[in-house]
């Protein structure tokens, strides 16, 4: 596998599933078991994908059976080649093309900024010296024991928050529920946000699986029957 993606649970959907107090685990839970597993610590805040109560994500890799990190977010020259990959490839698109095209174009990008070969090379040097040097990185590559592993998590809302407080949102209006204003701030930096299919509105994933999804709901109540047992 190249990610684990877990969700800790969101009262969406069908009330009559939720039978436990999910609100005991939430993102903090769920990091701290991941890094119990992997057996280290794990940095969610060099790279972010929104709001950190809503998503966290660490980039790395295994060699053999220890789990290393891109980046280093205690190590400054780390972090100042995240700002530089942000800086030249914010722009830059990496799906979409065949390999070969995507080859062309990275190659015609480097050229116009040659400052990103040194900087990719002095951090590439860092990852390997992470991971136990040279030797070490192809000893494990030789056995395909070296693969991208990344950790995730997303934490979805409940809906009975995520509904009056879009509300006020569509009027303009700041909640003065505590509880209403967190969750108008982890909509407002969702990095999840699509076009609704009928009005091409975007909106916040919690939106659209809380709010704007009734009739899926609903179908989905017939497709996942709950059944009856002894």
């Amino acid at each position: 596998f190249g990610m684990f993606s877990f969700q800790p649970a969101a009262f969406v959907g069908d009330d009559r599933r939720w039978h436990e107090d999910y609100d005991q685990t939430g993102i903090e839970e769920v990091w701290r078991e991941i890094e119990r597993g992997v057996g280290r610590r794990l940095d969610f805040t060099l790279v972010q994908n929104g709001d950190l109560r809503c998503n966290r994500t660490a980039y790395g890799f295994y060699a053999g059976a220890q789990w290393y990190p891109f980046l280093d977010a205690d190590d400054p020259r780390d972090v100042a080649a995240r700002d530089a990959f942000f800086r030249y490839f914010g722009a830059f698109t990496f799906t979409g093309d065949p390999v070969p095209v995507l080859a062309g174009r990275l190659l015609r990008h480097v050229a116009r900024h040659p400052r990103i070969l040194p900087i990719a090379a002095a951090c590439g040097a860092r990852i390997i010296r992470r991971a136990g040097g040279l030797l070490s990185v192809l000893r494990h590559a030789r056995a395909g024991a070296v693969r991208p592993v990344s950790f995730v998590v997303h934490q979805f809302m409940d809906a009975r928050d995520v509904g009056p407080a879009w509300d006020l949102m569509q009027r303009g209006e700041r909640a003065d529920d505590p509880r209403l204003a967190v969750t108008q701030d982890r909509l407002a930096a969702c990095h999840y946000a699509m076009a609704h299919p009928e009005t091409g509105q975007i909106v916040p994933a919690c939106v659209q699986h809380s709010v704007l999804d009734p009739v899926e709901n609903v179908e989905l109540r017939r497709l996942l029957p709950i059944a009856t047992t002894r």
